[in-house]
Parts: C-alpha cells; structure tokens; sequence
C-alpha cells in the first residue's frame, strides 16, 4: 500500500514541476520571438513604422539570411547533424528508456528560438512540443525510478507547452496521448492532466495571454454548409499531402547535397527574405495573418492565393533543408488561406447564402493542420477551447474526419510517422516493434552448444554429438569463423552409403539457412525463426560465431517486452 501511494506521489510530483518549468519556459518562448520580430523589423507593425526607411528592403533580406546560417552553424553541434523535432519526441516515448539528449534539445531549442525570432517561414508549437519533451526527459531522471518515468515526463513536458501556447489545456492533454505517447495509461494521464492545467494557469492566469484567434459567436447558416465542410476535409487532404510531400522531397535531396548545412540553411533565409520583398506575410509565424484571414473582405482571392503558395513552398524549403522550427504553425497558416479561399469561392456560386468566412476559414485550418501532425482529436479540440462554440467545432469535426481519412490512404498517418520511417523506425505496427527493435539478439546468445573444428573426422563429430545429446554441431575454423552446420540426420546418411567417416567435416558443413548477427533485433528474429527448422541458430559477428539461439529462447524475449510494455501502459 504505501509503495502504491509512494508511486502516486511522485508521478503527481513530477507532473507539477515538470508542468511548471515547462509553462514558463513556453510562455517565454512566445513572448521572446515576438520580442525578436518586433526589434527586427519581421511583425507588420515596426515593418510599417519603418516603412519610409530605405534600409528595410536590406534588412528584410539580411536578417531571415543570417538567421538561417546562425541556425545551421548551430545545428552543427547536434550528433546529426539536423535540429530535433517531434518525431524524436514520439521515438523516444515509444521507447522503454525514453531518453533524450540534454545537448540535442538545448540547440534544437535556442536553434529554432532564433529561426523564429528573424523571420524564417517555420512554426513555433513544434518546436515547444520537443523542447517540452527534452525537458520533461530530462527532470524524470531526477527521480532516478521506474523507466516509465521518462515517458511521462514526456508526455508532461509536451502537455504542458502546447496547453501554454494554445490556452487550451484539454488539446494538450490530448495532444500528449495521441501524438507522442499513443496510448492512454491511467499512470500517466494523470500527472499529464496536471500538467497541460499548470500551463493553461500559467499562460492564462498569470500572465493573461489572449488565445491566437479571436472568433465572435458564429453559426452555420445552412444545412448543406456541411457537405461543404466535408469537402474542404477532402481538399485539405490533398493539400497537406502536397505539402508534406514537397518538404520530404526537399529533404531528401538536401541531404545529399554537397552543400554543408549551414549554406543550405542561409539559402533558405534568402529565399524567405527576397520573396518577403513583395510578399512579407511570409514572414515568421503569420500571427496577423492568421487573424485577418478570419475576417470578411480583409484579403481578396487573389491576395490569398499567394500567400498561400509562398507560404507553403517557403516552409517546405526552410524546413526541408534543416531550418529548425515546427510544422503545425505553418500548417494552420496554410490551412486558414486555403479555408479563406474556398469561402470566397462559394460565395462567388452562391452569393450572401453562405456562412460567416471564419467557419470556412477554421474548417479548412485544421482539414490541413491534422493530417500533418496526425492528431484529429487534438485539432477538434484546439477549435472548441479557442472559440468555446459548439456549432463552429461540429463543422471542423466534419472536416478534420473527412481530411484524416483521405491522408491516411494515400499517405500515412502523420509527417512524423513517415520521418521515422525514413529513418528506418516503422511505427505502423505500434510500439511493440519500435522496442523490439531497440533490443538485440547479443543480450541473449547462449554458448550452450556443440563447436567442432574444419580439421576433425566425421567420427569425431559423430562420437561428440552423441556425448553432448544433440542433433547439430557448428563447424569453424581454427580463427573461430563460422563454416556451416552438420546434423547426425547427415552423418546418418553419409554413413548409410558406405563412404569413410575418418573425412574432414569442412567439406560438409553447410551454413544455415538463417544466421543472425550480434545486431540482430528481436523483431527481425521473430521472423526469422518462423520458417526455421532445427536445433538452434547461429549467431555470427564479422564472420566469427558468437553463440547460438534457440527458438524458444526469440519467443520468450519477445514476451518479455511485451510484457514490459504492457506493464507500463497499464500500470496503476
């Protein structure tokens, strides 16, 4: 009983500070890159202050340039080699030791504070969600306890910045459960709850920042307005898988470039300040752009559209090449241009007969934001808490359920999901496999078996197995290598036929039809050994056999992480 009540204690604890450090630390964040943007010229208000100024065209272009070489030259310092973002959060947390660098999550930190703060055309709640991560990583390994702890700490950490950021506790609750953890343990739901409420107090409470949108008291004026909604859901698909496309594309290619990062990084900036030129909505987050879209007449179709298309190849660029930063900001900027624009679009059919642009504009926000990070639920919710209004949150539910499903055929469930792919982590199959992937066939090699020389008789190897009670022998040579496999159902046979047993046994080994390494994962093993027939499985390492494994033994370690896991997802 008390180690129960112990355990509740110290998740609840961890819950608190991690909940606490985090809501300041994103509060901060926010608050220090609207500072930045402000001191250099990148939020439209000093941009029309210093309008006349002739030096704004320069610093328009310098300033997102050195930003993206300063944030390359940072990024540098990441084993990487490449900023951190989300999909390391979710790797980490589909883990069982749940660790994430001190070092990495620093500069990925200040890398994308910086990224933000001159202009670049990335996003910020991405890049609160992995810091939120890194830190709540790092504060559970002062509790020196279970493992599940740095999985908590995660999901607090993460809680914690996007309630902070949206003013929306409940989506960031949510967001914690269905983006990175991916499961809804009641051990953790509870020091997560915890959490996303201190970042709502905080961001809220304490210091009184208002949400990013502001939407009046709306309603959908027709019925058939809902078909709509499930038609900008379909639409928004295919514009998110566009977009998330063109930024894996990008990616891709950028990494075999023989330009260093850096370079490729200040190009980026380059590209943002030139087009910015003519175009500087691109800028940064797109704060005010987000809240004019909302409102009638404030942007003509026209006008729209080229954000729209700057912004969403200007992302994909930035982020493709390595700027660090996030990508549910520029996708919600994206998404409410494309919503805007099909507003305006049915009202060109059916004039004064359609909602309110902002219902449109919501709808088609999260039909695109969703897909990306592949979170329905969490962007149903972001609507409900921003709005506090039913009707507007029905409407985009429709969306979200048609845009989700659509990207879930033609693409996959999430950017991040096929980032991890990529890098070789295929979450498809849940977490079972991300774990038994971490775990090698080396942690349990047996030396339990017969070894016989390339130099000894066939007698020999007879006369041993008989000793030893077993139905195969492993040859090697005198280095150790691994040779091939005799069995006594081959010895039998040679014997049967009347040819001498005083032969060498090199010439009738014959390797096995499955060898594993010392690199083997668990997961690899258990395919393997289901068409496997024999006593055991050799377990070679650079040529030189290592041991062997049996059958039994894969399954039994198979169980055993699934008994972990489950352990821990359902522990109370």
């Amino acid at each position: 009983m008390l180690a129960i009540v112990r355990s509740t204690l110290i998740v609840l604890v961890l819950g608190l500070v991690v909940g606490t450090v985090m809501a300041f630390l994103a509060v901060f964040f926010v608050d220090g890159v609207v500072w930045l943007n402000s001191k250099l010229f990148i939020e439209p208000r000093s941009r029309m202050l210093a309008s006349d100024a002739f030096w704004l065209p320069w610093v328009t272009i310098i300033v997102p340039t050195a930003g993206g070489l300063i944030v390359g030259i940072l990024c540098l310092g990441i084993a990487e080699r490449r900023a951190h973002n989300p999909a390391d959060a979710i790797y980490a947390a589909q883990s069982l030791d749940s660790y994430m660098s001190v070092k990495s999550g620093a500069i990925t930190g200040v890398s994308s504070f910086l990224a933000l703060g001159t202009g670049c055309s990335v996003g910020q709640y991405g890049a609160l969600a992995h810091l939120g991560a890194s830190v709540g990583s790092w504060i559970s390994r002062i509790f020196h306890g279970s493992k599940s702890y740095g999985t908590i700490g995660i999901g607090c950490g993460v809680a914690a910045a996007i309630s902070a950021a949206f003013n929306a506790p409940i989506a960031g609750l949510i967001f914690a459960h269905e983006v990175i953890l991916r499961h809804y343990s009641l051990r953790a739901f509870a020091p997560i709850t915890v959490a996303a409420a201190l970042g709502y107090v905080v961001s809220s409470v304490i210091f009184e920042r208002p949400p990013i949108i502001h939407v009046e008291s709306l309603f959908v004026e027709e019925s058939y307005e809902f078909a709509l909604f499930a038609l900008i859901g379909v639409l928004g698909a295919f514009i998110s898988v566009a977009f998330m496309r063109i930024l894996l594309f990008i990616n891709s290619y950028s990494a075999k470039s023989f330009l260093p990062l850096p370079i490729r990084t200040m190009l980026a900036g380059l590209a943002v300040g030139l087009i910015a030129l003519e175009l500087p909505e691109v800028l940064g987050i797109g704060r005010e752009v987000l809240r004019f879209a909302i409102i009638e007449e404030a942007f003509t179709f026209g006008e729209l559209g080229q954000i729209f298309i700057a912004k969403l190849m200007l992302t994909a660029l930035c982020l493709g090449v390595g700027v660090a930063g996030g990508v549910f900001s520029p996708s919600l900027l994206i998404g409410i241009l494309f919503g805007a624009m099909f507003g305006l679009g049915i009202e060109f059919f059916a004039e004064d007969i359609r909602s309110h642009i902002a219902i449109y504009a919501i709808c088609g926000m999260v039909a695109v934001a969703s897909p990306v990070i592949g979170a329905p639920l969490t962007s149903i919710l972001i609507v409900f808490e921003l709005t506090h209004n039913y009707e507007l949150a029905t409407a985009a539910m429709v969306s979200v359920v048609f845009a989700n499903l659509v990207t879930l055929r033609i693409f996959g469930r999430s950017l991040f999901d096929k980032q991890l792919e990529h890098r070789g982590y295929d979450l498809s199959m849940g977490r079972d496999k991300v774990v038994m992937e971490q775990r090698k066939v080396a942690d349990f090699v047996s030396d339990d078996y017969t070894r016989v020389l390339a130099k000894d008789s066939l007698q020999h190897v007879y006369e041993v197995l008989c000793r030893d009670q077993r139905t195969e022998a492993y040859v090697v040579n005198s280095s150790g290598y691994y040779l091939g496999t005799i069995g006594l159902v081959d010895l039998g046979k040679h014997s049967l036929k009347g040819k001498s047993m005083n032969v060498d046994v090199e010439s009738y080994a014959k390797p096995e039809s499955i060898i594993f390494n010392t690199d083997t994962s668990i997961w690899q093993a258990m395919e393997g050994v289901g068409n496997f027939q024999g006593e055991s499985i050799p377990v070679v390492e650079r040529g030189i056999l290592k041991g062997v494994v049996t059958e039994a033994m894969v399954v039994e370690a198979y169980m055993n992480c699934v008994e972990e896991i489950r352990r821990e997802e359902n522990a109370t």
